[in-house]
């Protein structure tokens, strides 16, 4: 029997095996998204964007070939928030980083571990992206989106689903990115998953979305019976302060239960400012009813400012990184600094979030509390909200932000029998409300059932045919 099939009939048996295979080809596509309202945070509206496609074909060591596929918004101004460049420059170095991965993967011969090609590249990507004036968020978009269409190929061959692919660890995850962790540290975090049957819905509610009324965050036809709610803030503290009363008074009015977070992505100067903030949300009573049911602040602080400033007193209030998790010791310099959670987002790379996750489990067996949130940017309804809330059950996030489908009208753009293959194989996840296909939100949950299916998260890739190729990058980055 040949040693990669023994493997897999291992880890379908449940034994923990990585499995080889061999890139032959990475393509990528892009079909527009336009939004249904505008999308208002930091210092950027969006009303649509390019949603990225990646087709990748793989052989796979004593399985035969497979084709795998991903998703993901191309969004601007997150990855790279430069004043000097436009929103479509920042779009452009998203798909330069793709033609950089795809030129650095499809190097790699021989048959390797899916972890493999990433851990023998990323390092090459960050490198090459920074010669083009790419910063390292940016960098790792191309191998974060060719990852997950590889790895949907490799669980594809092998005849499994992504819960049971990752806990017996099929990408073959180790500590070499990671040298505070031990291999037996990955071993113990995956096999112990239970993949979580739903996962809440965190509404987000962007700085141009309603207060009060019909839209507004208290309206159940439009948070969907939420129970947790993801609030943007400005940067301002006065102006901040005021609107999240308002929305408190609202949501007091739902007569359920409810937490929340805030994100500021990048907004807040600095320290002080950040702590006149923390300061009235801690004495104001107008604020009393954000900031007891507040879980935790999101990157307060630009990426930079971040690295430089150590929380001090305001780290009891629970603060996270997402922006400037651009790299694998992140979290460990962040936890330095007072930091007590990071983002998860399959848009910035499945594995760093396994490996994170990995770490705030050991981090917090010593008393301390350490975590990883489920932070929603770029996903819409099809291959890449799946992938990300499969990602987010194996690790136990018990909700995620869902902007994606809040922003967009369905499957936006995408054929009707595109969106109806969805639904057909996903019936938890999508219903036909009668104006098209929309994400189906169970009493403010969405159910992970389907996601079991053969490969990562899904029964059906999209219809390539209706698919434009990813347009070439211009300038700066040709």
């Amino acid at each position: 029997m040949p040693a990669a099939l023994s493997a897999s009939n291992n880890l379908i048996l449940g034994n923990t095996m990585p499995v080889r295979l061999k890139l032959r080809d990475i393509a990528f596509f892009e079909r527009p998204v336009h939004f249904a309202r505008p999308f208002r945070f930091g210092a950027i509206t969006i009303n649509g964007t390019p949603q990225l496609f990646v087709r990748v074909e793989i052989e796979v060591e004593g399985r035969g070939s497979a084709v795998g596929a991903s998703a993901e918004l191309l969004v601007p101004k997150w990855f790279d928030k430069r004043p000097e460049l436009s929103p479509a420059q920042t779009v452009d170095g998203l798909r330069r980083s793709l033609q950089i991965a795809r030129e650095l993967y499809l190097a790699r011969t021989g048959f390797l571990t899916a972890f493999d090609l990433h851990a023998s590249c990323i390092g090459a990507q960050v490198a090459t992206c920074a010669k083009r004036n790419i910063p390292a968020l940016a960098a790792a978009y191309g191998p974060a989106e060719i990852d997950k269409a590889i790895l949907d190929g490799l669980l594809r061959a092998v005849k499994t689903n992504f819960f049971d692919g990752m806990t017996g660890n099929i990408a073959g995850i180790d500590a070499r990115l990671s040298p505070d962790l031990k291999e037996t540290d990955f071993s113990t975090f995956l096999s112990g998953r239970k993949p979580l049957p739903r996962v809440a819905i965190r509404h987000t509610v962007g700085l141009d979305d309603a207060v009060e009324g019909e839209g507004g965050v208290a309206d159940v036809r439009d948070n969907a019976d939420a129970r947790y709610f993801k609030l943007k803030l400005s940067g301002d503290p006065a102006a901040d302060a005021a609107r999240l009363a308002r929305i408190g008074k609202e949501l007091d009015t739902l007569g359920y239960e409810y937490k929340v977070t805030l994100d500021a992505n990048e907004q807040y100067a600095d320290l002080a400012a950040l702590r006149t903030l923390v300061d009235r949300l801690d004495c104001e009573a107008t604020l009393r009813s954000i900031s007891s049911r507040l879980l935790y602040i999101e990157q307060p602080m630009p990426r930079d400012v971040t690295r430089q400033s150590p929380l001090g007193s305001l780290a009891g209030r629970g603060f996270i990184i997402d922006e400037a998790d651009d790299s694998y010791d992140a979290f460990p310099s962040a936890r330095a600094l007072g930091y007590h959670g990071i983002s998860s987002k399959s848009c910035k790379g499945l594995y760093k979030s396994i490996v994170n996750a990995t770490r705030a489990a050991k981090w917090s067996a010593d008393g301390e509390k350490f975590f990883v949130t489920g932070e929603d940017l770029t996903c819409q309804p099809g291959l890449a909200l799946q992938q990300d809330l499969a990602l987010g059950a194996l690790l136990c996030l018990e909700h995620a932000e869902r902007n994606g489908h809040h922003y967009v009208d369905g499957f936006g753009d995408a054929p009707a029998t595109e969106a109806q293959a969805f639904a057909a194989a996903h019936p938890d996840l999508y219903a036909d409300t009668g104006q098209g296909i929309r994400l189906n939100i169970h009493h403010g949950d969405l159910l992970t059932g389907s996601l079991h299916a053969t490969g990562f998260a899904t029964s059906v890739h999209p219809d390539w045919s209706a698919l434009a190729p990813l347009e070439q990058p211009k300038s700066p980055w040709e």
